[in-house]
């Protein structure tokens, strides 16, 4: 299966949420089950029935998103939209140590 080919028989709520996570991986079971249920071809699934998005998915699901303005990414740079950005750790000084050890 693939998403550009069965994009116009999903339904406008199946196709928002895609937009709306183009970083997805895997579908969840309920998005999985709507999208094989509609789709005219059969769809690679994993153990749990789950459907594994393929690099042209993600392609075609990023720049849908990108015209639809979801998402606004440098083209080439992948990201994973659905996490946090990580901050900035440093060490502590050398006072900072010694107090919360003695």
């Amino acid at each position: 299966m693939s998403l550009k080919d069965e994009w116009d028989r999903l339904d406008s709520e199946t196709r928002t949420w895609l937009l709306e996570n183009p970083a997805c991986l895997v579908l969840p079971p309920a998005m999985s089950a709507k999208i094989s249920k509609d789709a005219q071809e059969d769809i690679a699934c994993d153990p749990q029935g789950q459907v594994v998005l393929s690099r042209e998915d993600h392609d075609f699901l990023r720049e849908k998103a990108e015209a639809a303005g979801t998402i606004r990414v440098p083209a080439g740079e992948y990201r994973f939209f659905d996490t946090a950005t990580l901050p900035v750790v440093g060490k502590a000084p050398p006072e900072a140590r010694h107090n919360a050890t003695g």
